[in-house]
């Protein structure tokens, strides 16, 4: 089975605008996050999937294979999808362009895992939460899962609730925005409107659990952090200094 990584490139992010070209210890984020998705041993190839072209200029630059592509796709996931159509590979696999510590381990998981349960349509990794502030946190999503390891929901709020007593956060967990697709759900599933529950969370994935599909779930204890903000920048680069990432 043929699997490849699509990062999608988007210059105009909300937050921070032109974040994908950030600089984190001398290299772009862009960069980064490229290099790191080649370490996955079960992907054939990694594609950029930009929207500007002098980030795809940037991107050939730095040896990567990168795609122009339209300007108006309202997700990533779309985005991805538009690579998608124009490949032969059986699994895709939507690689964040602003998480430049992914592990090309976790990838490989994910793609292995989706291969395994024919049941599924997706998968995706889960880590434990580490403190209540996270818990809490709506930028933080927590997902359950059932004793397949497949998942029940996702929320911004804290879930599940314990009724009685204070929950030990450790028990559980925390979603991080990386997907493995077979290719054939990706493009139908970006065909299909919004859904309701995904429109109350926005959470794209609640459309696939709306519609009745299975979402695999891969915990993992790699740490992720998302750069949104320029402060985010600073702590991806005190952790690469601390764990002597280069």
């Amino acid at each position: 089975m043929k699997a490849i990584g699509v990062i999608p490139a988007r210059w105009a992010s909300t937050r921070l605008p032109g974040k994908v070209l950030v600089p984190i210890a001398g290299k772009p984020m862009l960069e980064r996050v490229w290099e790191r998705a080649k370490t996955a041993k079960e992907l054939s190839d990694v594609i950029i999937a930009c929207d500007e072209a002098h980030v795809l200029e940037r991107a050939r630059a730095f040896g990567a294979r990168a795609v122009l592509t339209r300007q108006d796709h309202p997700s990533g996931s779309d985005r991805v999808a538009e690579v998608a159509a124009a490949t032969d590979a059986d699994v895709i696999v939507n690689i964040q362009s602003d998480e430049p510590l992914i592990q090309g381990e976790l990838i490989d998981a994910l793609v292995r895992d989706l291969v395994k349960d024919a049941g599924c349509v997706l998968s995706t990794p889960v880590k434990r939460i580490a403190s209540v502030e996270e818990f809490h946190n709506p930028n933080v999503v927590k997902v359950v899962v059932d004793r397949s390891h497949c998942a029940l929901y996702f929320s911004r709020s804290p879930i599940p609730f314990k009724r009685d007593g204070v929950p030990d956060v450790k028990d559980y967990f925390k979603h991080l925005g990386i997907y493995a697709y077979r290719r054939e759900f990706l493009l139908d599933y970006c065909r299909w409107p919004k859904s309701f529950l995904e429109q109350q969370e926005c959470l794209e994935q609640l459309r696939v659990l709306e519609a009745g599909h299975r979402i695999k779930t891969v915990e993992t204890a790699m740490e992720s952090i998302g750069v949104d903000t320029p402060e985010d920048v600073v702590k991806v680069e005190a952790y690469m200094k601390a764990h002597g990432l280069k």
